[in-house]
């Protein structure tokens, strides 16, 4: 589980890097990238087949990003996601946040084997701030059952 403080040191960040961005524009990880400008966040997408998405430029690879850049947040599939934590520690990022859904038991052992601040089983749109209204209801709802980060 996730603790408060590297939340909070994740969302302290400025400049990340964003994998999980679809040509489509219909999944979490447009969204994603959209609120994170919208708050002020330099986000750099990656995608390894376009090189822009929804008029976003996107890199190839984290290794491609410009550096420096603080974390990476991950919406890709499980499966994928043990790659994604590869690819960040080779690309020397040293903060790993696995959106909802993204997380796998390896890309988190990866983590913790390799010194890699790792944020898993949250939503980052929950706590950087300021959170919408939806995110911001969601957030108190967790306070409420006990399931925020301690």
């Amino acid at each position: 589980m996730a603790t408060r403080e590297a939340v909070t040191d994740f969302v302290a960040q400025r400049r990340l890097a964003l994998v999980g961005m679809s040509r489509t524009g219909r999944k979490f990880g447009n969204a994603a990238y959209k609120e994170l400008v919208a708050k002020g966040y330099t986000v750099y997408p990656v995608h390894p087949e376009a090189e822009a998405v929804g008029g976003a430029r996107c890199w190839p690879s984290l290794a491609s990003v410009p550096k420096p850049v603080d974390g990476v947040v991950v919406v890709v599939p499980p499966a994928q996601t043990a790659r994604v934590v590869t690819e960040a520690h080779d690309a020397g990022i040293p903060r790993v946040w696995m959106q909802q859904g993204a997380e796998s038991p390896e890309a988190i052992r990866y983590c913790e084997e390799h010194s890699i601040r790792v944020v898993h089983h949250e939503c980052i749109l929950m706590f950087a701030e300021p959170a919408g209204w939806f995110h911001r209801a969601h957030r108190g709802l967790w306070r409420i059952l006990g399931k925020l980060p301690q």
